[in-house]
């Protein structure tokens, strides 16, 4: 299906140069149907899936509306998790960078809360964040919305599931109503409707259909007895031999007892779930999407939000009760146009899940065959990551680590993978071969004038 080009939108050439910059040509569905409609003011509500393209949609949108030589918050984004507005804010940014002094600021929990209000205090153009952060600062009047003129809900849907409608509400009732509401989610119960009853004003629909076809994902499914559940997804990882994959469970607690399972069999597998600690959470999601783990196992909560490029497998440990989730699982993998692996375990009680997903894609499921392994070398990553104790509030970019390592006596660039930076500390992967050296190197030079003490994470 041939697409249009972002240049009917009328965009200023500035913004047109950073998005070929930044490989966006042609837009996608989402864009296409909505970015007309958010451009002219409108309000929408909008269904679609993660991968779509929706966010790069209210970002540019949002962008296009500022006037940044006033430094008062102009757009609010509320999104269900940390993760997930940290990823919004990035694109943001990235969306940004034609756009001179444009000032993002992300406040969700789990953070410290003075340095939010410091960074406030400085102002922003752009919130992203979640309702009961962005709630308390309105409480303690730290965040002022009187300015706003746009505001996002981006994955309503999921926002109300984990019980964030009070939170919504009450941030909803502090902001002009003179505004434009964007409202994204990619299922429509009936609580989305009531929520853009209250919250829009005559908003036009956008429905774009699953983007997760046959022709990007390969999906198999295989009937197991439960107590060869776990026998057969390390079979499955034996025999594939993924690069990455999320392994996706129902609960926290088998969440976590399959990537110990995992880790036991000699699999680079970790875990992530609601109990582990915004530390621990921000360690795990670094470690995966650097590729120093090549595992994920995640429950559906904890895994929103979650980005990684280039995800080669996924594999649903138990077929979700919600055939609409199954969908939202399956596509985090074949996105951008590659080729991804969707597979399946379930039990002959579990076959009626199976009778959803069939009835929710319109297509006929026959279970395979489990493979026999090719070969008993479980999987490990090519990355280690490090943690250097000093981040952006240090000043440190993602520049001057690539220079500490690669200067002098150091490594070949090649060998260094995806940088983080967070306010107080920075991870950086580099090749596994090369850690002794990139250690010393981080150790022993300077960064910024100064030295940071380094630790390699497991």
């Amino acid at each position: 299906m041939s697409r249009t080009n972002f240049s009917k939108l009328g965009l200023n050439p500035a913004m047109l140069k950073n998005l070929e910059t930044l490989g966006y040509h042609e837009m996608t569905q989402i864009q296409e149907q909505s970015l007309p409609l958010i451009l002219g003011g409108k309000d929408i509500i909008a269904k679609a899936k993660t991968g779509s393209g929706k966010t790069a949609a209210f970002a540019i949108g949002l962008i296009d509306k500022l006037n940044t030589r006033s430094f008062r918050v102009q757009a609010l984004v509320l999104c269900p998790t940390r993760e997930l507005a940290d990823q919004v804010s990035k694109e943001i940014r990235r969306l940004a960078r034609s756009t001179h002094n444009v000032k993002v600021l992300t406040l969700c929990g789990g953070m410290p809360f003075g340095p939010q209000k410091g960074s406030l205090e400085r102002g922003a153009h752009i919130v992203v964040g979640t309702p009961g952060r962005i709630q308390d600062h309105l409480r303690k009047r730290t965040l002022e919305l009187d300015n706003l003129s746009v505001l996002v809900l981006d994955e309503a849907d999921r926002m109300l599931d984990m019980g964030f409608e009070d939170a919504i509400n009450d941030v909803v009732q502090q902001l002009p109503e003179q505004r434009q509401t964007l409202l994204f989610s990619a299922t429509y119960p009936d609580t989305i409707a009531q929520m853009s009853a209250h919250f829009q004003r005559n908003p036009q629909q956008v429905h774009v259909e699953s983007l997760h076809s046959d022709m990007h994902i390969e999906q198999r499914f295989y009937e197991v007895e439960k107590t060869q559940r776990m026998s057969a997804l390390n079979t499955l990882l034996l025999h594939y031999q993924p690069a990455s994959a999320v392994v996706f469970c129902n609960t926290k607690k088998e969440c976590q007892a399959v990537a110990d399972s995992l880790s036991d069999k000699g699999h680079s597998a970790v875990a992530l779930h609601g109990d582990l600690e915004q530390r621990q959470r921000d360690q795990v999601l670094v470690m995966f999407s650097n590729g120093s783990h090549t595992v994920l196992v995640a429950t559906d909560v904890a895994a929103r939000g979650l980005d990684v490029k280039d995800l080669a497998m996924v594999i649903n440990y138990e077929v979700t009760r919600d055939a609409e989730v199954h969908i939202h699982r399956i596509g985090r993998t074949g996105r951008a146009g590659n080729k991804g692996l969707a597979l399946s375990l379930f039990t002959a009680q579990e076959a009626y899940r199976i009778v959803a997903v069939e009835d929710i894609l319109d297509i006929e499921i026959t279970p395979v065959k489990l493979p026999v392994a090719k070969n008993e070398v479980p999987l490990a990553p090519k990355m280690t990551t490090l943690c250097i104790d000093g981040g952006r509030k240090d000043k440190i970019r993602p520049g001057d680590i690539l220079g500490a390592l690669t200067g002098k006596g150091g490594m070949e660039g090649k060998g260094v993978g995806k940088i983080d930076l967070y306010d107080f500390r920075t991870y950086v992967a580099v090749a596994k071969a090369s850690t002794g050296k990139a250690m010393s190197k981080l150790q022993n030079d300077k960064i910024k004038g100064r030295k940071f003490k380094v630790r390699k994470m497991r």
